[in-house]
């Protein structure tokens, strides 16, 4: 599951480190669309900047995150990698329309209501797998989830699929990696709450005053 998640400066650099060997007139467009980031939480219905292909190179625009509901329904703006490619709603777009949602982190909310953040303890920013769609008013995204690792399962039983850095353009860019990434594990993550953080990758934890 991924409802929710939050973009601030750190988003930004480490888009404008992945853009910056396109050639400059393609640089310069997914520079325009970085400096459109504003630090804030990013809710299902708002527009967001994600990477994407452009002409065999990854670029950066915003789009729309949630496909619309069948009669009236609620956004779509997850799918299950599991079950993905079996959706004819989603298929052709996880075949030829494949894109990475960056993050600073993410939230979840356990069975309790807590709000859960969750982070890379190794990098600023963590990236995320989706795909897209062409509607009349432009482009809409949805994130993929896969089953929770041990870091989230003490919250969800889902969570998105995270890829690492190498693997970014391996997925927008690869038709071939498409199905193994779909079954990949993400990485531990670090979990906080208003009273506690906890990381996986030591034995520490914070009380928050």
């Amino acid at each position: 599951m991924c409802g929710r998640y939050y973009v601030d400066d750190d988003t930004a650099r480490e888009i404008e480190k992945l853009v910056w060997q396109m050639d400059e007139k393609k640089r310069q467009e997914s520079l325009k669309a970085v400096d459109r980031i504003a630090t804030r939480e990013v809710f299902p219905g708002n527009d967001a900047p994600v990477l994407s292909e452009r002409d065999g190179s990854i670029c950066c625009g915003w789009q729309h995150w949630g496909f619309p509901g069948f009669q009236g329904k609620k956004l779509i703006f997850n799918a299950r990698c599991e079950s993905a490619l079996e959706k004819p709603l989603f298929r052709d777009a996880i075949l030829h329309r494949r894109i990475v949602v960056p993050a600073s982190w993410f939230y979840e909310w356990n069975p309790r209501k807590e709000k859960n953040t969750f982070r890379r303890e190794d990098m600023q920013v963590l990236f995320m797998a989706g795909f897209n769609r062409q509607y009349e008013d432009g482009e809409h995204f949805v994130i993929l989830t896969t089953a929770a690792n041990a870091s989230m399962e003490p919250v969800h039983d889902r969570m998105p699929l995270i890829l690492e850095r190498e693997e970014i353009s391996e997925w927008i860019l690869d038709g071939t990696k498409t199905e193994s990434i779909l079954h990949r594990i993400p990485c531990l993550l670090a979990r906080e709450t208003d009273y506690e953080q906890i990381s996986l990758f030591g034995t520490r934890i914070y009380l928050l005053k």
